[in-house]
């Protein structure tokens, strides 16, 4: 019987993968972007709905186990004192909430019980300690009422049982518990509880301190031990963020550095600003509702811009780098959004909010210089040219793997560090930037994505469809005021704020401006990860999400008009295309690779210092100088004509679909 069980449930996950994967398959064929497809396959066939995928797969353990909801008959168990069940027995032990600090019987408002009818009277005024017991009590009444009283009760445990008070097997559990978290207490994100302010939240009552108590204990579990498809999704963006930061160009920030960066700087601004004003005139808080809706709406697809300007033939032009570049720098100031934003999970703290994100800054700042001036003659003078030669045929090089090695490790090593800055992408994408000026161009690109690009792929398409749709309350996603509240939000903070951001560009302007609506992984996966940490409730995310297919849809087809446009308005002259839309079809590079010879010759760069001159290209065909050819794979072979000194990708290459995957190992770069 345990293998006919568990072969029903291997057949719905295969069910649930092939309709993920054929999602992807219809948005190419439709030209549109797969996110809002494969989100939709992920709330369909997820628990929400036909429940192909259970619980089991789709929810963490913890989330599964741990019941936050108070009984019916609360109060009186609270006034008997009476076990809550074994969740909110726990919660109660820890110390988190002060039962003291509210009322919970109907009879304490004045039937039966006129004291604390006399408390509640005088609940906002503040008098001299008294002293014993009673006094005690009455001292803990007026401390529940008075703005801000709540610090306490957020981090101290409650006193000895006097009035009201938590069951009793609670109060037994009370010592042990706090003894083994005592030490990790100031890590944990239960003083950052969704719907009130950091340690200092604001609760109406006990079971709503409890609820939300437990509610943060469960997001901080979660975030140790997510579910499986949750691990895979977050893994899959930080793959992604790291192939992001190999395609960064330094020479062309520095040409078109100043005013892409300003246009980065307000394309990140506006939208953080707008999505927090917007929420809070939702009526959520500025903190971290608001803040984590705008750091949500804030960052900007490079993948997407990069794809339509390479089939447009015009990613070389000034205002083609100047977009790339200011997305990219969008990108680097929405991480450090997102590092600030879930420091702000507890009490404020100075060294997680303020000195981690500088420390963090300065060691980017570091790691780009490196990247300029240490890695490319590292790698290319010292470590390559050390690595023994493989005798024979083979597809991938010593040389590749050691460099594929070296590519790994220093992912891990930096994503290492910005984890305890704030958060591992940060040192994901830094890690890539140190890639982009090894030589040959783009070819660590290359060797990372011919490793990894099928199961980067499949990452990604379970973040959308898993990851982010079973995160997503069917419900309120469903609901007229979502929809029209997300409407909103993803016309204006969303798209406007992002197509208005470049108002000193000059006739390009729109242009920039519509590149920089695109929005893509990061974006979804800062909601996610702030509805998961109880930083936005159910129906802000559904806003949330609503406002970001607004830009997922739209962004591409009204930046490819405008584009188009442009580009016959100023009869620009265009490239042959150094892109291809389809991101995702893995095997065509494969049929490219057999067309030109799946052999690799051994590498001869590693016998000497000019390895730039007698190289070897991935279709086995010897270079006499790789800087001066073009290389070619629909049969007309490689020129060595300096004059045009131009690099392509093959026509059939595969670069982006809006996941900054590009599939190719060369994009163009042209002598002006």
């Amino acid at each position: 019987m345990g293998g006919a069980s568990s072969y029903l449930a291997m057949l719905a996950i295969a069910g649930f993968l092939f309709a993920s994967w054929l999602a992807t398959k219809v948005s190419k064929l439709a030209g549109v972007s797969s996110i809002v497809l494969e989100i939709t396959t992920g709330v369909v066939f997820g628990p929400g709905v036909l429940g192909l995928v259970s619980d089991e797969y789709a929810e963490c353990e913890h989330k599964r186990h741990m019941n936050c909801e108070v009984p019916a008959s609360f109060d009186e168990l609270v006034a008997a004192g009476e076990s809550f069940g074994p969740t909110l027995d726990k919660i109660a032990a820890m110390g988190y909430c002060d039962p003291h600090n509210w009322h919970h019987s109907a009879h304490a408002h004045g039937e039966g019980e006129p004291h604390h009818g006399d408390a509640d009277s005088d609940a906002h005024s503040v008098e001299a300690e008294p002293h014993g017991d009673d006094a005690a009590h009455t001292d803990h009444h007026h401390h529940g009422a008075e703005p801000g009283a709540s610090d306490a009760h957020a981090t101290t445990p409650p006193p000895s049982a006097s009035g009201t008070t938590p069951p009793a097997s609670a109060t037994a559990a009370r010592g042990s518990d706090l003894a083994g978290q005592e030490d990790d207490e100031g890590d944990r994100p239960v003083r950052r509880l969704s719907g009130g302010g950091g340690g200092g939240a604001q609760y109406g009552s006990y079971a709503e301190c409890l609820t939300k108590s437990c509610e943060a204990e469960v997001s901080h579990h979660c975030g140790l031990t997510p579910d499986v498809f949750t691990l895979i999704g977050h893994a899959g963006v930080a793959l992604m963020i790291f192939e992001s930061g190999m395609h960064f160009d330094f020479e062309k920030a520095k040409v078109v550095g100043p005013k892409a960066c300003l246009v980065a700087v307000v394309g990140t601004i506006l939208p953080l600003i707008s999505g927090t004003l917007l929420t809070v005139a939702y009526g959520k808080p500025f903190v971290p509702d608001g803040v984590s809706v705008g750091t949500a709406l804030a960052p900007t697809s490079v993948g997407i811009a990069l794809r339509l300007l390479g089939e447009a033939g015009v990613l070389s032009h000034d205002f083609g780098q100047a977009i790339i570049t200011a997305a990219f720098v969008d990108d680097i100031l929405s991480l450090v959004l997102f590092n600030v934003l879930f420091s702000l999970k507890g009490d404020f703290d100075v060294f997680k909010v303020v000195v981690s994100p500088l420390i963090g800054i300065a060691f980017m700042l570091i790691a780009m210089v490196l990247a300029v001036k240490f890695w490319p003659t590292a790698i290319n003078d010292y470590i390559l040219p050390r690595i023994p030669i493989k005798k024979g045929d083979f597809k991938v090089s010593s040389s590749d793997e050691a460099l594929f090695l070296i590519m790994f490790t220093l992912l891990v090593v930096y994503a290492t560090t910005t984890h305890f800055l704030g958060t591992h992408l940060w040192g994901c994408f830094i890690a890539g930037m140190s890639f982009a000026c090894v030589k040959p161009l783009h070819h660590p690109h290359h060797v990372w994505v011919k490793q990894t690009k099928r199961i980067t792929s499949w990452m990604i398409r379970i973040f959308f469809a898993a990851t982010v749709a079973f995160s997503i309350p069917v419900g309120q996603l469903l609901s007229i005021e979502a929809f029209l509240k997300g409407s909103l939000m993803g016309i204006v903070p969303c798209i406007a704020s992002k197509v208005v951001c470049a108002p000193f560009m000059g006739d390009a302007r729109f242009v920039i401006g519509w590149a920089m609506v695109g929005r893509a992984e990061f974006a979804y996966l800062i909601a996610q990860m702030a509805a998961a940490s109880n930083m936005i409730d159910e129906e802000t995310f559904s806003i949330t999400i609503w406002a970001l297919l607004y830009a997922t849809i739209f962004a591409p087809f009204i930046f490819r008009t405008v584009l188009k446009r442009y580009i016959e308005r100023n009869n620009l002259a265009t490239e042959p295309a150094a892109v291809n839309s389809d991101d995702d079809d893995e095997e065509e590079e494969d049929v490219l690779e057999e067309k030109a010879g799946t052999t690799v010759k051994a590498p001869e760069e590693n016998a000497g210092s000019s390895k730039e001159a007698q190289g070897a290209t991935k279709f086995g065909r010897d270079i006499a100088e790789l800087k001066d050819i073009e290389l070619n794979v629909e049969g007309e072979g490689p020129t060595s004509d300096p004059s045009s000194r131009r690099r392509t990708a093959p026509a059939s290459g595969h670069c982006g679909l809006g996941l900054a995957r590009c599939f190719t190992f060369n994009n163009t770069f042209s002598r002006e």
